[in-house]
């Protein structure tokens, strides 16, 4: 998705016009092109995932808990070999270690006033075949957004993201079935398709290529829902993600119009008609985009809290 750049000076095009020798060079009024910002949060949050998963695989201790017979890989592995396949096909510890460690689990949020689980579910996952899917993703789509919009913005769009995934999965889990858990980064890695999309849309004047660019990432953000129909896969977490990530770029990743020129950059005395930094559409989305995601996040954490006992003590029955 290429972005426009600034277009070069008036008087670099060739012309057939005579100069007289003395006529000084025209001022440029266009900025440098913007460094990249240095990419850290998003390598430190990838080494952060996979730290949490060896140390989930060091305290569930296979061997210790139902004999190395069982445990897959436990000549090679030892204390970190995998649960049994038939337990955990994705190749990682038991429910009961991830739930300890801070898996989402409706009825200890609702119950027991663990809400700090809609965040901490973000940093752990069922195997090792979830966690490489989602690092691999992380990787390609955040190492990019991170350059582009520096550590702060991503690092809220994250985890807010995550957060909002975490909600709508909470909202989604029947008590009445099995013990269930959530976990994984799912919900936050949508959250950054989600965003890579509202950019798209609200920068629309500073790509060259706007249909192109469109259509592959909507391609994109459909293949990786289509995922989310999978058996085992909690395509809430995806949903919520993905809408919140979706409001959150309106709000975080707004950038100038095409063709503003920050007054710094412009010579003293020049007579330069300046554009303005934002377009009045960029404003109204931001401000649409703000109050739809205070209402979802204050209306899913009232629905959770107010419905959640009264659905589990119904269950008991």
């Amino acid at each position: 998705m290429g972005k426009r750049s600034p277009p070069g000076d008036i008087e670099s095009m060739s012309y057939d016009v005579r100069k007289p020798l003395s006529m000084p060079p025209p001022p440029s009024y266009y900025p440098p092109p913007p460094k990249p910002w240095f990419p850290w949060l998003v390598p430190l949050t990838f080494l952060a995932n996979i730290a949490m998963f060896v140390f989930t695989l060091y305290e569930n201790n296979c061997p210790a808990a139902i004999g190395g017979n069982r445990c897959l890989f436990y000549p090679e592995l030892g204390r970190f070999s995998f649960q049994p396949f038939q337990e955990n096909p994705l190749l990682g510890p038991s429910i009961s270690t991830l739930k300890r460690y801070g898996a989402l689990d409706k009825e200890a949020v609702v119950e027991h006033g663990e809400g700090w689980r809609l965040v901490s579910c973000m940093w752990l996952h069922a195997g090792v075949i979830h966690l490489l899917a989602n690092m691999l993703s992380l990787l390609f789509i955040g190492i990019r957004l991170e350059q582009e919009f520096g550590f702060l913005k991503i690092g809220c769009l994250y985890v807010l993201s995550g957060f909002g995934g975490s909600l709508l999965s909470s909202l989604s889990i029947n008590p009445s079935e099995n013990p269930i858990i959530s976990v994984g980064a799912s919900g936050a890695l949508f959250g950054l398709l989600g965003a890579m999309l509202s950019e798209l849309i609200t920068n629309w004047t500073i790509y060259s290529n706007k249909c192109a660019a469109f259509i592959s990432l909507i391609l994109i953000i459909a293949l990786n829902l289509a995922v989310g129909f999978i058996p085992h896969i909690d395509n809430s977490a995806h949903i919520g993600g993905f809408v919140s990530g979706f409001l959150l770029g309106f709000i975080l990743l707004i950038q100038p119009q095409f063709g503003y020129v920050n007054h710094k950059y412009i010579p003293a005395g020049a007579d330069v008609k300046r554009k303005s930094k934002h377009k009045c559409y960029q404003y109204f989305l931001l401000i649409v985009a703000l109050i739809l995601l205070i209402f979802g996040y204050v209306s899913g954490l009232t629905r959770l809290y107010k419905t959640g006992p009264q659905v589990l003590e119904s269950n008991t029955f």
